[in-house]
Order: C-alpha cells, then sequence, then structure tokens
C-alpha cells in the first residue's frame, strides 16, 4: 500500500467516524423526550441558578475524565510513555468512537491508535485492567447498596436476607482479590496452548504491583466520586428533599445495574432512566425530574465529550506511529 493511498484511506476513516457519531447523536437528541422534560423543568430556574449548577455538572465531567486521563497514562507507562495531554486526547477520541459502538468497546481502539503501532494490542489489555478496577467498584459499591434497598424496601424472611448479605459478600470478596491478582489471568493464558503464542500481548498483567494495582484503583474510586457527586448536585438542586445517603444508595444501584446490561452509549439513556424511575419511586413522586436528571447527565458526561472528540480523531495515523507535538 503507497504512502499516499494510506494517507487518502485514513483522512476516509477518521472522516466516517466523524460523520458516523454526529448522525448517531444527532438522531438521539431530536427524539429525546427526557431531555425535553428536563428543559421545561429549566424554565421555572433563573437563568443565573442554571449556568451555576449547570457550570458545575460540566466542570466535574472535565475533572472526571481528566483523572480517566490520568489513570491511563499511568496504565500505559509500562509499555509506552506518552504525556498529560497525549492522554487526553486519546481519552476523549476514544470517547468519540464509543458513542455508536456496543458496550464502548469502540473506546478502546480511539484509545490505541494514540500509541505506537507495536502496542496497541498491549495498551487494550492495559486499557482492561482500568476497566476491570472501575467495574469492581461499581460491582462493591452496587451489591452493598442493594442489599440496603432490599432490607428498607423489600422486606424477606430474616434467613434468606443474611443469606443475600453472604453471597453479596462473597461476591465483592471475589472481584477485589481477582483484581489485586489479576496476575494469576496471565498464568491461566499461559496454561492454554493456543493462548500461549500471543503471551507478549498479556504479558503486561503479570508487570503490575498491588500498590500500583491500588494507585489505579485510587484512581477509579476518584472518578466514582466525582461522577456520583454530578447526580447528588442535581437531584438536590431539584428534589431537596431527597436525603443525600438516599442517593447515594440509588446512585450506586444505577451504576450496577447499568454495568451489566449489554448496551450502546447512545441508547443507554433508555436503560438509566427506566432503572432510575424504577429504584427512585421508594423515595420520591418526582418521576419527571429523576428522568430529567438521568437525560441531562447523560448528555454532558457521554454526548458532549463525545462531540469534543471529534476534534481529536483527526489526530489518528492509523497506519504508522502517531505524530508527536
Amino acid at each position: 500500500m503507497t504512502s499516499n493511498y494510506k494517507k487518502v484511506l485514513s483522512y476516509v476513516l477518521k472522516g466516517a467516524i466523524v460523520i458516523f457519531a454526529f448522525w448517531f447523536v444527532y438522531r438521539k437528541l431530536s427524539s429525546n423526550e427526557n431531555l425535553a422534560a428536563f428543559n421545561n423543568l429549566l424554565k421555572q430556574i433563573p437563568l443565573q441558578e442554571i449556568i451555576a449548577v449547570l457550570g458545575l455538572v460540566c466542570l466535574l465531567m472535565l475533572l472526571n475524565w481528566g483523572l480517566e486521563a490520568l489513570k491511563w497514562k499511568r496504565l500505559i507507562a509500562r509499555v509506552e510513555r506518552i504525556s498529560v495531554w497525549r492522554a487526553i486526547e486519546s481519552v476523549f477520541c476514544g470517547l468519540t468512537w464509543a458513542v455508536f459502538t456496543p458496550n464502548r468497546i469502540g473506546e478502546y481502539g480511539g484509545r490505541v491508535f494514540f500509541l505506537s503501532p507495536k502496542r496497541r494490542i498491549i495498551g487494550v489489555v492495559a486499557m482492561a485492567v482500568g476497566n476491570i478496577g472501575q467495574m469492581v467498584l461499581t460491582n462493591v459499591f452496587g451489591a452493598i447498596a442493594l442489599c440496603v434497598f432490599i432490607y428498607r424496601f423489600e422486606p424477606i424472611d430474616y434467613r434468606l436476607f443474611y443469606a443475600l448479605i453472604a453471597l453479596a459478600a462473597m461476591f465483592c470478596a471475589f472481584f477485589i482479590i481477582f483484581y489485586f491478582n489479576i496476575k494469576w489471568l496471565n498464568g491461566i493464558l499461559l496454561s492454554m496452548r493456543f493462548t500461549r503464542k500471543y503471551k507478549k500481548f498479556y504479558s503486561i498483567l503479570a508487570r503490575y504491583s498491588k500498590k500500583e494495582l491500588l494507585n489505579i484503583l485510587l484512581f477509579c474510586l476518584a472518578r466514582y466520586v466525582v461522577f456520583s457527586t454530578q447526580y447528588f448536585i442535581l437531584f438536590f438542586w431539584l428534589i431537596p428533599e431527597i436525603h443525600y445517603l438516599d442517593i447515594f444508595m440509588m446512585v450506586s444501584i444505577l451504576f450496577f445495574v447499568q454495568s451489566t446490561l449489554p448496551s450502546l452509549d447512545l441508547f443507554d439513556i433508555g436503560v438509566r432512566s427506566v432503572t432510575a424511575s424504577y429504584f427512585f419511586s421508594y423515595i420520591t413522586g418526582h418521576q419527571v425530574a429523576v428522568i430529567a436528571c438521568t437525560a441531562s447527565i447523560w448528555l454532558i458526561n457521554i454526548i458532549i465529550p463525545a462531540i469534543l472528540g471529534s476534534y481529536f480523531v483527526f489526530k489518528l495515523n492509523f497506519f504508522g506511529s502517531i505524530q508527536r507535538n
């Protein structure tokens, strides 16, 4: 393949990704009734208050993805050294890819194309370690929140409840132990003949020490706190009578359920809205406000970053190393 042909094909691929992402975003935004409900709620609130609250939530969005960029930089440090800005570019580029791919799988491609070609597959494995860390916290907090929810709102026989507590404890312990011993996965893959020949790609799993994994998990925890705070702010703002512990419980359940279901970012709003509407109905009757809050977080955390990331798509080089700034 000649260099000119590669260049033309590269531009075509970049243009197709951006056009595809914008088309998906437009289709979803133009027909989203939840965002319309949020807009109707805002009409009753002073403009200065709207700007202050939504501005703060947007700043937290930038902090959230900034923390993810720092986590990505640390994850990939054993594979390739990248700057903080390069990490930010790759994270936002990945969000553009993720918006129209099932279970955000495109996010992997959007990020690793910012690495040199020989390290891209290893980068996928490194990114998976970070995603497992985020999943551990989502599952642990979600399992605890579900137990509290059942205790408060769905009373069952005490023996069954104790069994549920024991099951939740084992569930949480499994994820924590597995995460801090991620190198076991490397050993399992090495034990299988058909995967052994690919060991150069997944051998990075054995390089993460428990201290490094703890540092990654702390980044995951910081992100969890940040996007939980976004929900707190909006729910306190629109439904001030809800207790903050109830919000934390419901938000943890929302994240947990959302993580267990296969979805597409653009259609994920339906899953979020139905889940939020069901669980929050136990503590408030303001269903429109609940759905509106959920839709606005989806817009701020998923759609806006995907639009911003479209700029970085044009910095990709599919057929060679990325040009350093």
